[in-house]
This record gives C-alpha cells, structure tokens and sequence, in this order.
C-alpha cells in the first residue's frame, strides 16, 4: 500500500518541482539549563577548593583536643582562648600595619606607574613592552624573589658596599635586613604589579576627550587629576588594594624570612599552632582570619560596587 502510493505521490507532483525537504528536530536547551551549565565549572571549583574547606575548618574550630589527637565536639574554648589572648590582638595589629603602610606605598607606585603608561606612552609596542618588563618579577617564583633581597640588603650587602664606597656612610646599615623595613620592602617588591594592572586597566577605558574638554576649559593637572582620573580609576584602586591586603594578610614567608622573627603575622602563628598538630586552635585562627579579611573586602566594596563598575 505505501510503495504503490509512493510512485502515485511522485508522479502526481509537476515536472522539476523538488521533493520538501524533511523538517530536522533541533534540540534546544531551556535558558535556566544554559545558565546553569555556564557557572557550573566555577561553582564546582568553588565548592570543591574553597567551600568545602572552609566548612571543614569551621567543624573543626568547635572540636576538642589534646596531645593524642582531636576529638568530635562542640565547644567555644577555642575562640574564647584566641579573642582573649593579647598575642592575637598583637599580631593583627603587626600584620594590619604591613598590610596599611605596603597598601599605601604600592598604591602610590602603582597608580603613578600606570598612569605613565597609559597616558604617556604613545607607542602601543612601548606600552605593552614596559608592561612586561614590571611582570618580568613574576617570571620567577616568589621564595626566590624574596630571598634575593637578603644578599642585597645584608650588612655585607650590596646596598650597604655600594653607600660605603661612595662614602656616604662609614659603617654598615644594620637595620636594612631581619627588620620591619625588609618586610615592607619585599611586600612591595611583590605586590606593587598586583596594584598596576587594575590600575592600568580602569585608566585604559577614560576617553581622552574627557580630559582634552577639562584641559580646554582651563583646568590644572591637578584638578584633572582629583576630579577626572581618579574617580574613573577607583574601580582598579579597589581591585588593587583588595589584592594588595588579601596577600599581606595571608602571607607567611616573607615576614618569617625578612624580619629574622622579629616581627610576626597572623598565618606565622597558624602555622605555629599546626606544626604543634593543635589543628582545633588552628581552625579557630583560620576562620578568624577569613571574617576579618572578608569583613575588610566587604568594606571595601561599599565604597566602590565593583561589580556595578564592571559591566560599564
């Protein structure tokens, strides 16, 4: 029946008209299904490597331990004994005070840094070659970066060689390495590119005729500076500073190296606790240090919505 019926279809349809091409199905995914697929690789890196740790801190900040080992509790002696310690209000106050001053010094090169490069580097070539001789620093890694500052600023340094055969001093400078100011030194050494390159990228998208109108209506440098530049820029300034303060404040080998154990940080006492295999205490300082940093980014972010900046 549907063979002899085929023929009849065919020889019923005129001379040269083609035969209607058959319909494919196209198999469409919901918009929900296609957004969900899009954040689904982040929000399983975030869940796996962040929070599922972070969860499993905070379980253990609870727990109860002793030389043996840990045991599964729920007590708050581990944050009563880390808040009422004066040692911690000590070490935050030493790290907050790298964090500040290293903010401070990497905004003031960074910002002056990119400046010159976006606006006073005509050649493109120029630009992105000078862009990469500030992240030649970050071909290597950051141990040896660090640990290349002592033989440079030790008593027999190169620094204090070169200030004693120009005869500006007589005896070597003593407080240049395993101090407060080799700590910040290094800091800046590493961080300042982390403060350009916002930086650099919020300058990048002002449209010069902005600042070609305030020149032609007689504004200085200066008020084109306060009133133009930086307000434009503050995306990459907050970007920046919470690079910049998130590093200071979780860093552990720099200070550790630098200050010769003079000076101490937050995860230099973490560590402490962890190689006492006091894990429970550890935890403790660990989600400490996660709510204060959070607490400061979060402060940062009211000051300047940079997710509101970013999709301008």
């Amino acid at each position: 029946m549907s063979a002899s019926a085929e023929p009849a279809t065919a020889a019923a349809r005129p001379a040269g008209m083609a035969a209607p091409a058959r319909r494919k199905r196209r198999f469409r995914l919901a918009p929900r299904a296609i957004s969900w697929l899009q954040v689904g690789p982040l929000a399983f890196i975030l869940i796996t490597f962040f929070a599922l740790p972070t969860a499993t801190f905070l379980v253990v900040s609870f727990w109860d331990y002793d030389r043996v080992g840990i045991y599964p509790d729920f007590m708050l002696d581990n944050y009563v004994e880390l808040l009422t310690t004066p040692a911690t209000y000590r070490v935050y106050l030493s790290s907050l005070k790298f964090a500040f001053i290293v903010w401070g010094v990497t905004l003031f090169l960074g910002f002056n840094i990119a400046h010159f490069l976006v606006f006073h580097v005509r050649s493109s070539a120029v630009r992105t070659a000078l862009f990469l001789a500030c992240a030649i620093p970050f071909w290597t890694s950051g141990i040896i970066r660090t640990i290349a500052w002592i033989p440079f600023l030790g008593r027999n340094g190169a620094f204090n060689q070169t200030l004693m055969g120009a005869g500006l001093i007589e005896a070597p400078l003593d407080f240049l390495l395993f101090s407060p100011f080799a700590v910040i030194v290094t800091y800046i050494h590493l961080f300042t590119l982390l403060m350009i390159g916002p930086i650099a990228n919020s300058l990048s998208k002002i449209d010069p005729a902005l600042l070609e109108a305030a020149r032609d209506a007689g504004a200085s440098r200066w008020r084109t500076m306060v009133d133009i530049v930086i307000p434009l820029s503050k995306t990459g300034i907050a970007l920046g500073s919470i690079l910049v303060f998130t590093q200071v404040m979780g860093d552990f080998f720099v200070v550790k190296a630098m200050s010769g154990g003079q000076s101490a940080s937050i995860v230099s006492a973490l560590a402490t606790e962890i190689q006492a295999m006091q894990y429970p205490p550890a935890s403790a300082s660990a989600m400490i240090l996660v709510v204060f940093v959070a607490l400061m980014v979060a402060g940062m972010m009211r000051v300047v919505d940079v997710r509101k900046e970013l999709v301008r």
